[in-house]
């Protein structure tokens, strides 16, 4: 069984017991949260697609962790006119497990 949820303004296919980094999300560790954006429940051959959303699904996941990501650096030159500009940038992100499926 798997769906596929919106968090952060991106989609994600989960699967029960698996951990993904998501953007952050304000909520304590060892906490469980509702995802109630589902856009998609397949289990077996049944598939249920939403319009945008399906009604009554949720997933419920357990906050693991936060966290920064790897800092991603920007460089912005312009040739010929002494312009270089350097920038870095780490995202926080929130690691949950998914517990469950309904």
């Amino acid at each position: 069984m798997y769906a596929v949820i919106k968090t952060g303004g991106k989609q994600y296919k989960v699967t029960v017991g698996q951990k993904l980094k998501v953007e952050q999300i304000p909520a304590e560790l060892d906490s469980q949260i509702e995802l109630n954006e589902v856009l998609m429940i397949a289990d077996g051959e049944s598939v249920k697609v939403g319009t945008p959303l399906v009604e009554g699904a949720k997933v419920t996941a357990k906050v693991v962790a936060h966290g920064r990501g790897e800092k991603v650096r920007i460089f912005k030159m312009r040739r010929r006119k002494h312009y270089q500009k350097r920038q870095g940038h780490r995202q926080n992100f929130t690691q949950i497990e998914i517990v469950a499926i309904a």
